[in-house]
Parts: structure tokens; sequence; C-alpha cells
């Protein structure tokens, strides 16, 4: 059929482009086409900088020099962590980085390996 997705509401396949929105002509929900996907049980899926989907537990890659915030330190680019965990908010990564300690990233600033 088309290429849209089905109405985040009430599960309508008949879903169409209004411009920056979709709308479901059923229920009369418009969301964002900019807006984050949901899975059945509404939780926002957390993709990374190349649009892949991040696990609690994945391995990520930094993919820009990130400022920690109140001290000197730097986050250089290419620095690998381990074992992440996502949680909601605006920095959606909960981390530990060697040498640096526990951190909030967004997932805009990564990529898993």
């Amino acid at each position: 059929m088309s290429d849209f997705p089905n109405c985040p509401k009430c599960n309508s396949e008949y879903t169409y482009d209004d411009g920056l929105l979709f709308v479901c002509p059923e229920c009369a929900n418009e969301w964002s086409k900019d807006a984050p996907e949901e899975t059945d049980d509404n939780e926002a899926v957390i993709k990374d900088a190349n649009g892949n989907v991040l696990q609690d537990g994945d391995s990520i890659t930094v993919i820009k020099d990130l400022k920690v915030k109140g001290t000197s330190l730097v986050v250089k680019v290419g620095t690998k962590v381990k074992n992440i965990r996502l949680v909601d908010g605006d920095h959606d990564i909960d981390c530990k980085i060697t040498g640096i300690g526990p951190m909030k990233l967004k997932s805009e600033f990564v990529k898993k390996i």
C-alpha cells in the first residue's frame, strides 16, 4: 500500500502525509514526521547518529569531541563505551567512561559498534 507508518493511537493503516505531519483519518490523530518511533508498550525507540536502534548493554563509540561540563576534561572522538543503559530525558544514555567516570550522553553523538 503506502510507506506511511500506522497511526500510533489507533493503529490505522490509512494514514496520509500533510506537509510536516502524518494524519490519521479514522481518529483525527496528527503527529510529526520527526517524532520518535514508539514500540507496542509505549517506550520511545532511541537511535544513534546513523539511525541504528540502541538497546541496554550495547557498546558505542563517540563520534564528536564532547566537553565535560564543569571540568576541563574532553571525551575524544573514537572513545569506546561498553554496557550502556538507556534512560528517559534529554541525555538518554547512562554509561561509565574509563578515565572520566559516570556520564550521561545524547544518542545523537554516538554510533553503535
